[in-house]
């Protein structure tokens, strides 16, 4: 694991950006005052490795900004990236020390962590904390049936338009806004990252990038910055309704 920089400034729990959706939202100030005394932050340059899958982790806690890659080194030397993290998820698994997949800062990343010893034994003792920590694994299970139904019925084009909309809404979000008519974020991922998550070829995801600005689905300033003219017209290109569900 790189050696990460550690972030000297203790900021206060009530101040900070991601309080209301992460595992510490159900927390009234005795229960941020327990957390604050334990946590610590971490920065990560694009790039650098935050744990290995199959090495034992000390620590666990929230991205507070930027944006991480979970991915699997298969035994002939394949990776496959299997999930991407963004502000307020959460980092580690409690009772499990032993990281599954390669977590990478894709970047600049800052986390807020705590000791694992420390975090199991509070977890056992507040029930908000443990309640919030139960929702948000839920929330993590039905976001991977969702992914599985996007890899495994969905073309290509409503493969990239479904994760554009995935992006807007996760960057939204880490505004406290919400996606709409207008709504324009950075893509975290390259090209090649992007075929890599969505089990496309490089050429592919190219070609349907330029078909949706082509359609008028969606507007590039520049290679990262995309803007959303009209989120139900993204959402019909994704297969989906305004509700996020299937269109039949």
């Amino acid at each position: 694991m790189i050696a990460p920089n550690l972030r000297k400034q203790h900021d206060r729990c009530a101040d900070c950006a991601i309080r209301h959706r992460a595992v510490c939202s159900y927390c009234g100030p005795q229960e941020l005052s327990l957390l604050d005394a334990i946590k610590f932050y971490r920065n990560y340059e694009p790039g650098q490795e935050i744990v290995a899958a199959g090495e034992r982790t000390d620590f666990l806690g929230s991205v507070v900004d930027g944006v991480v890659s979970l991915s699997k080194t298969m035994p002939d030397g394949r990776r496959q990236m299997v999930g991407l993290m963004f502000a307020s998820d959460f980092v580690g698994r409690p009772m499990r020390p032993i990281a599954p997949y390669d977590a990478i800062a894709v970047t600049p990343v800052r986390l807020c962590l705590f000791n694992r010893t420390r975090f199991e034994r509070l977890l056992r003792d507040t029930p908000v904390l443990e309640k919030r920590l139960l929702e948000m694994t839920l929330d993590e299970l039905d976001a991977a049936r969702d992914w599985m139904l996007l890899l495994g019925r969905k073309s290509a084009r409503e493969k990239i338009a479904t994760f554009l909309a995935i992006l807007a809404r996760r960057a939204a979000s880490a505004h406290n806004t919400h996606a709409d008519d207008g709504f324009a974020f950075d893509l975290p991922l390259t090209r090649e990252q992007m075929a890599d998550y969505l089990g496309l070829t490089i050429e592919t995801v190219s070609r349907q990038i330029t078909a949706l600005k082509k359609d008028g689905v969606v507007e590039f300033a520049d290679a990262r910055r995309c803007l959303v003219p009209d989120f139900v017209v993204l959402l019909d290109a994704a297969g989906e309704d305004a509700d996020g569900g299937m269109i039949d």
